[in-house]
């Protein structure tokens, strides 16, 4: 990456570690690559199909040429992660004896749910709909995400010990 100064980085809302990714692709080193990705991000999966990318806007080859593909780099990472069995269930080292209850099971709620499990507490995740996922299923149309991924996400989620219980209108 021959850019001397990436802004790009500057440019990513979940501060992701983007030159140090690309370096990592690049040398075609794709664990080295996932772990700087999943370092800072829960879920690529979702963001390398979803987001907006304000990181390749701040990308200084886009001023006279294209910018990297950020997204879809994010994206390869991560299902190439899954090719090759890097991502796995991963069972909290240590627990703190707590019980978490996290309302909703859209983006903002499995990424509490993960952090928090991975932090030693008992999770529970209550959903109102009658599958986890919120705005990620019933928002976001199958040709940007499609439900498998969200399904794929839950299930390790599930094994990591998560509680998921739907059709639970809290509130």
């Amino acid at each position: 990456m021959d850019c001397g100064v990436p802004f790009y980085h500057n440019g990513c809302p979940r501060g992701n570690v983007i030159p140090e990714f690309n370096d990592a692709v690049y040398k075609q080193q794709w664990k080295e690559a996932y772990d700087i990705l999943v370092a800072t991000n829960n879920f690529p999966e979702f963001t390398g199909r979803i987001c907006p990318a304000p990181c390749e806007a701040s990308c200084v080859l886009g001023i006279n040429q294209p910018p990297v593909t950020i997204e879809e780099i994010e994206k390869h990472i991560i299902e190439i992660a899954f090719e090759k069995g890097y991502v796995q269930a991963q069972k909290p080292a240590m627990s703190t004896g707590k019980k978490v209850a996290v309302i909703g099971s859209g983006p903002a709620g499995l990424a509490a749910a993960a952090q928090l499990n991975y932090a030693g507490h008992q999770v529970t995740v209550y959903e109102r709909d009658d599958q986890p996922g919120g705005l990620l299923r019933y928002g976001i149309p199958d040709f940007k995400l499609e439900k498998w991924v969200v399904d794929r996400r839950i299930a390790i989620l599930k094994e990591e010990g998560i509680e998921f219980f739907c059709n639970a209108n809290v509130g």
